[in-house]
């Protein structure tokens, strides 16, 4: 088997037969699947690698070797559309190297799962059929073990006593943990969680009928802060920015969110929380002014920027 288009249609009679849904029985996730094999045209199944590789590694060698050229913008549909779902079918490992690699990550790595390439390759002999009776007989005891072991790696963050959530692996996420279990206690207690974003699932907590009693309705969570606190006793949303990389409440940020929570009926609050004064350092010029800054390694301090109060909103609900 030399020909390119030939290697394409087995990889995607391969996907079929695993049980993959329609939406990823096509070229690109059969491409990616090449590429997680390292099949190169001239090579036999038997030869199958396991390589670690990233999305863009993945386009350049679909690129390279069987003339597909995929827009720099197609990266998120490959890993949202196709390689999500490998590694929830237990084809392909995420960050098998370093599992608690931060979700948004550049380094991450996919590779191929040491059972799937021992199926496939058998792919083309006489051993195949049996081999794959044999593997999804099996596949759904590795589907949950692999994603009991993804669970291993989250951060738990808990949202009231005795109520724990979870959060994708990575300092951002750690980041928000402390401003749940830190910051709100300090300076909002006896606070209520209305929202905690995740790197992995951008919904990680989101109690959207409480938001819609404040008066604030969101149908896309694009420009959500990383958390949203109702302090209840004052009637207070603390609108926090959890920065580790980029991102504090400046003059454009700020404005974003007074637009977002426009009719809310609880006084608003903007709070740039950082893990530590290094990083503070980083993002001072940009920080707004009438808003508030938290930085992790030092709980009990809150910096406030100008302004006639300690921590307040300055609009009247």
């Amino acid at each position: 088997m030399n020909d390119k288009n030939d290697y394409i249609k087995a990889a995607q009679q391969i996907i079929i037969s695993l049980g993959l849904p329609r939406a990823q029985q096509n070229e690109r996730s059969a491409l990616c699947l090449l590429a997680l094999l390292n099949l190169t045209p001239g090579k036999t199944w038997v030869a199958a690698e396991n390589p670690l590789v990233g999305i863009t590694p993945i386009m350049d060698w679909v690129r390279e070797y069987y003339n597909k050229d995929y827009a720099p913008n197609t990266r998120e549909t490959v890993r949202r559309q196709t390689m999500h779902q490998f590694c929830d079918a237990g084809i392909a490992l995420y960050n098998p190297d370093k599992p608690d690699r931060p979700v948004n990550s550049p380094k991450a790595v996919y590779q191929i799962e040491p059972g799937t390439l021992v199926l496939l390759r058998q792919f083309g002999t006489e051993a195949w059929h049996n081999a794959l009776a044999t593997y999804l007989a099996n596949r759904e005891t590795l589907v949950a073990r692999y994603a009991k072991e993804r669970n291993q790696n989250r951060i738990p963050v808990e949202i009231a006593p005795g109520k724990e959530i979870t959060l994708s692996p990575g300092e951002h996420s750690e980041l928000i943990r402390a401003i749940i279990e830190d910051f709100a206690p300090r300076f909002a207690p006896g606070s209520v969680l209305v929202y905690a974003g995740d790197t992995g699932d951008k919904w990680g907590y989101f109690d959207a009928p409480l938001l819609f009693e404040l008066g604030v309705e969101v149908d896309s969570h694009g420009k959500m802060p990383d958390v949203v606190l109702h302090y209840t006793e004052k009637n207070w949303l603390l609108l926090v920015e959890s920065v580790t990389s980029h991102g504090p409440v400046d003059g454009k940020r700020h404005n974003e969110l007074a637009n977002l929570f426009t009719g809310s009926n609880a006084g608003l609050v903007y709070v740039t929380a950082f893990p530590n004064r290094t990083t503070m350092g980083r993002y001072l010029s940009e920080i707004a002014w009438e808003t508030e800054v938290w930085v992790a390694d030092s709980p009990s301090h809150l910096i406030h920027f100008n302004g006639t109060r300690f921590l307040g909103p300055y609009n009247k609900p």
